[in-house]
């Protein structure tokens, strides 16, 4: 266990990564044309999903981890070094679009339904994310500790579901540059906590660096 202002930096960071306001204006333009209904619907479904995907990493991550031969503090390196990509992407205001190819744009044109791809996945709940509850789920394997960061993905996937379902008022009370302007706090922010996970990482994997660092 840990203490609970660290659940709320895990919470933090998570909702960082996630995002759900940087996803607005693509969400805004995805659902254009739809009925009321369908857009509501959209944002439902897209959440639902966010939140299955979180509490599913937080549950089998680090056994798929074993199972592939994977080490947590390797996992903790490449899992900080992309969430610093995706921050310095989001520091740009450029993070969702880096996140979505011009394929799967064109792709999401063309579906009836798109709240799973690529609205939930990759847009929202992506790699970064997904990382994100592995590495904090090993913290300890207490069920407390588990229900925790389960809680939090699902009032981060109950977040994006407000985002989302006020996405219009909010796109037009809130001009892309003040949307630009939280995405890139939410950026320095995770930038911090890719270099916590790195560091932390390195530290394990070569310990004689760690120890050269000290003196």
């Amino acid at each position: 266990m840990i203490e609970w202002t660290g659940y709320i930096k895990i919470f933090t960071a998570l909702l960082a990564i996630v995002n759900p306001l940087g996803i607005i204006p693509i969400f805004v333009s995805l659902t254009e044309g739809m009925k009321e209904d369908e857009r509501k619907q959209t944002a439902r479904t897209a959440s639902v999903t966010v939140g299955v995907v979180l509490v599913a990493a937080t549950l089998i991550g680090k056994p798929l981890l074993l199972f592939f031969g994977v080490s947590i503090d390797s996992f903790k390196v490449g899992g900080g070094i992309l969430l610093l990509l995706m921050a310095i992407s989001m520091m740009q205001a450029r993070h969702k679009h880096s996140n979505q190819t011009l394929e799967e744009a064109a792709e999401a044109e063309e579906k009836e339904s798109i709240a799973v791809v690529p609205i939930a996945m990759p847009l929202l709940a992506g790699p970064g994310a997904i990382s994100t509850v592995i590495i904090y789920a090993d913290v300890s394997f207490q069920p407390v500790h588990l229900g925790m960061i389960i809680l939090s993905s699902l009032l981060v996937a109950l977040v994006t579901w407000l985002s989302l379902k006020t996405a219009n008022p909010i796109s037009r009370v809130m001009s892309r540059t003040g949307i630009n302007i939280a995405v890139r706090i939410m950026g320095l922010l995770l930038a911090a906590i890719a270099i916590e996970f790195i560091s932390g990482g390195l530290a394990k994997l070569l310990p004689g660096l760690a120890g050269l660092s000290m003196s």
